[in-house]
């Protein structure tokens, strides 16, 4: 069985000595009520929530899995109870408007949350967190009164909210998709259609469930400028919410997972559903991205919760583990053998968990500081400007950082030896658990061609140009007056190497276009262990600036800077692997011919 102990300290840490929530804050409306004080209370509120509520039943979601009988669903022992606490404290609606029934909160308040309950269990906040997409692409995309009815029972928790997109012939590309939206007299639309995969899709937690679907209506264009988005609940309600009939909406089946078994993971068919137009015809595309990019970075936040669970479980069993002997000497000698702690290749796998946990989580926590700023914008050129920003990170934050929660977890698993690979310890639980997150909401070679197609070239280089020059700035400033100018200098070289091998891969795909996909995924790690670089050099400047001042928590700050230099030394330089990779031949990808593949 998995233990779970929130990180709060490294959490404040992050939010109050790194980023400065408190100053960021004092810059957007919402703001004002997230004070310091408010800020560590919800926190706290939320840690022991996930300690004590949530960490218990991620065992027992595994196990017992959802049950699918005659289109219901009934979701694992405690689950149903916990989603009760969840929406009697309040916790849904905590970053929407007041006016809706949220607490006005900002962005950024709600992702501490979503960390907390993502790493105690994943499967159960996956209910609540698609919800928040749903919650999103109503707030932002439909009328006056699409929120009344709607957002104001999502913002409640007393209804949840999902995403149908992908059908069986049709995974990523949705212009295949062949779900119809018929138009009625009163307004309204029949939906006739079937998603697969949809998460969270049908439940016994709450009273209502609010389908975000993709279909066509008639005569539109083929292909993705032919899909408009529609609301279709479980339940037929009136204008004020109150429930009436059951929609044209079940479920056909559930899916049995390798993980994330507390979670269903739907077939949802729709015959002649009743469901509602939310934005405008033939833009649903557009629309949904409000939702994916709020799964995507929901699903980043996984990665982030695989490492620290991870780690948090694998360090307590090499410190207890004795086996062989210390190469530098005996450090047990009153037991058989030495804590396998002391042995460099487990130091190596828990060191790597630790730095990809508290440098995801810096990633993150700076990435909603854009959410913030593109809700609360006051004109729509600065909506936009924090809108791109944000949409140029979440394919690295994305991809990025579930390919290293994976790699952590496996990690982990290696640290337990065979035990590990068993059950009763749990470890194989959080790697099944996180596999899935490189594949939803795109997978990572999806996440890959995103970055370097739409947010690099067609972008005209802008978006990655304005961030090198932010990852320059620091780097030159603590060349000069930082103290440790190493990072920096390491820093400024990976970036210029970085715009060097992009020069030269966009150059050779203006001749190959395949140049660009073979080349994709080595672009977005680069790009991910370079980002995560920028963090820790700014992690290592605040910790040596607090030891240099003289301060009670000492071990902490030390510790900050003794994984600095494991990442420098050890994990970013698998960056240099990922440049040659990306400019090698593209023949050695694709010059194969098909029939070979099959040659043995």
């Amino acid at each position: 069985m998995t233990i779970y102990t929130a990180p709060v300290r490294d959490i404040n840490f992050v939010i109050n000595e790194l980023l400065d929530f408190n100053a960021h804050y004092q810059t957007i409306p919402s703001g004002a009520e997230a004070t310091p004080d408010m800020v560590e209370a919800i926190t706290l509120e939320a840690a022991k929530f996930a300690e004590e509520v949530l960490a218990p039943l991620n065992q027992i979601g595994d196990e017992q899995g959802c049950q699918w009988n005659d289109s219901e669903v009934t979701t694992p022992e405690g689950f149903k109870e916990a989603y009760n606490l969840w929406v009697e404290g309040g916790w849904q609606g905590l970053s929407h408007p007041v006016e809706y029934g949220g607490q006005g909160l900002p962005m950024s308040m709600g992702l501490i949350k979503s960390e907390l309950v993502g790493t105690a269990n994943w499967s159960w906040g996956m209910y609540p967190g698609l919800s928040l997409g749903a919650m999103n692409t109503l707030y932002v995309h439909g009328t006056e009164a699409q929120k009344q009815t709607y957002l104001t029972k999502l913002c409640e928790g007393t209804w949840t909210g999902t995403m149908c997109l992908t059908e069986a012939h049709c995974g990523s590309d949705l212009g295949q998709m062949r779900s119809k939206a018929e138009p009625q007299a009163d307004g309204s639309y029949n939906i006739t259609g079937t998603k697969i995969f949809i998460s969270a899709g049908e439940h016994d937690l709450a009273e209502n469930i609010i389908h975000i679907v993709l279909a066509r209506t008639p005569g539109a264009p083929e292909g993705t400028k032919g899909i408009s988005l529609f609301i279709v609940p479980k339940f037929n309600t009136t204008e004020d919410g109150t429930i009436t009939d059951r929609n044209g909406v079940k479920c056909g089946s559930i899916e049995h997972k390798m993980g994330i078994h507390g979670n269903a993971t739907c077939v949802i068919n729709f015959d002649s559903a009743t469901g509602y137009m939310l934005g405008e015809e033939n833009a649903g595309l557009n629309a949904m991205f409000t939702f994916m990019n709020t799964a995507r970075i929901g699903t980043a936040i996984q990665g982030l919760a695989a490492s620290e669970l991870a780690y948090q479980n694998a360090l307590p069993y090499a410190l207890d583990r004795y086996s062989m002997r210390s190469l530098s000497g005996v450090k047990n000698p009153d037991k058989a053998g030495d804590a396998i702690i002391h042995h460099p290749d487990v130091r190596r796998m828990l060191l790597t968990a630790k730095a990809f946990a508290e440098g995801g989580r810096a990633m993150i926590y700076d990435a909603a500081k854009y959410s913030d700023r593109m809700v609360q914008a006051e004109t729509q050129e600065e909506r936009d400007a924090a809108e791109n920003e944000l949409g140029f990170l979440t394919p690295i934050l994305k991809a990025f950082l579930t390919e290293t929660g994976l790699e952590s977890a496996s990690n982990a698993m290696q640290v337990f030896g065979g035990h590990g690979f068993i059950k009763e310890h749990g470890m194989e639980q959080i790697y099944r658990d996180a596999r899935i997150a490189t594949m939803y909401e795109g997978t990572t070679g999806i996440q890959a061609m995103d970055l370097i197609g739409r947010k690099v070239v067609l972008d005209g280089f802008k978006l990655y140009g304005g961030f090198c020059k932010k990852l320059y700035k620091f780097g030159f400033k603590n060349l000069v007056g930082g103290k440790r100018r190493g990072y920096s200098a390491k820093l400024i070289g990976y970036t210029l190497s970085w715009n060097w091998h992009t020069v030269k891969m966009v150059a050779r795909a203006s001749k190959n276009r395949d140049a660009v996909g073979a080349a994709s995924y080595d672009f977005l790690m680069y790009s991910g262990y370079l980002s995560m670089a920028y963090y820790w050099a700014m992690m290592a400047e605040v910790a040596a600036a607090k030891l240099a001042e003289g301060t009670e928590d000492k071990a902490f700050y030390e510790a900050k800077l003794e994984t600095a230099e494991f990442y420098f030394s050890r994990l970013l330089p698998r960056a240099k692997g990922h440049a040659a990779c990306m400019n090698s031949s593209t023949d050695s990808v694709m010059a194969m011919p098909l029939d070979r593949f099959t040659t043995r």
